[in-house]
């Protein structure tokens, strides 16, 4: 799992979610100069999930290393969105947090808890109908839809049945593997329709275009409306520490 700085959004939109299923497509694949596929497999991919400001895969290593599997992806999507946004510097976390799997019982486990992400943030009420996950997308696609999945899928159902797969993902799992915390008075896209609807900013960039003074009442009008520090940490690019004194004044105001 990897999350944005400070918690910020790293997917502002549909766009943002679709550049990064396309590098996420090409990257257990390697082309030389000339475009042409060279005898190099990066990684084998198995299941992924985009969140608003994290991403999850549940990857296998191959010729690389998985801390070069994930610089490899984050330097790609960094670049786009750094000149997207016209911004500079650093989107992610400097670490990104992993976790070992070495049994089937707790590859399926992963399997369920990645797929069940949108889920327990209360984006869906059920996995399939999330756009940007590889249950969706991978798992779920029409047969006779062109190109491939991204995930290794026919390698996965070799060891359990689509039929079984559907119903561990279809229920409820409460383990914390390489989790975030989900926990919010307000959905997310309440959160962020109410920072647009304040200011206009429609992403993290925009947002830190305006005046500190604005960027400020607008962060203390999202507490009041009950927004959660995490919450306006996501869209906002606020450190923790700015958001919660800026919380502590707007609750000595009130």
């Amino acid at each position: 799992m990897m999350r944005g700085i400070n918690r910020q959004a790293i997917f502002d939109d549909d766009e943002d979610c679709r550049r990064f299923v396309h590098i996420l497509a090409d990257l257990p694949f390697q082309h030389d100069d000339d475009g042409m596929l060279l005898p190099i497999r990066t990684c084998v991919i198995y299941a992924w999930c985009l969140m608003t400001n994290h991403f999850h895969l549940l990857v296998m290593e191959k010729d690389w290393k998985i801390a070069d599997v994930i610089k490899s992806l984050a330097s790609s999507y960094v670049y786009y969105y750094n000149k997207k946004n016209e911004r500079i510097g650093h989107l992610f976390q400097e670490r990104f947090k992993s976790e070992p799997c070495n049994d089937m019982g707790y590859f399926t486990m992963l399997l369920r808890y990645i797929h069940q992400n949108p889920v327990k943030a209360g984006i869906v009420e059920d996995a399939a109908d999330y756009e940007w996950s590889s249950w969706k997308l991978d798992y779920l696609r029409d047969p006779d839809e062109l190109g491939w999945p991204i995930s290794h899928v026919r390698s996965v159902l070799k060891r359990i049945s689509l039929e079984e797969l559907t119903a561990l993902v279809n229920e409820p799992c409460n383990a914390n593997c390489v989790d975030v915390d989900n926990t919010r008075r307000l959905q997310d896209s309440e959160v962020k329709d109410f920072i647009i609807e304040q200011c206009g900013a429609k992403s993290v960039a925009e947002f830190q275009r305006l005046t500190l003074e604005e960027q400020a009442d607008v962060v203390r009008l999202a507490h009041e409306e009950g927004a959660s520090i995490r919450q306006v940490m996501t869209y906002t690019g606020w450190s923790y520490r700015r958001v919660r004194e800026a919380g502590s004044e707007s609750a000595v105001k009130s």
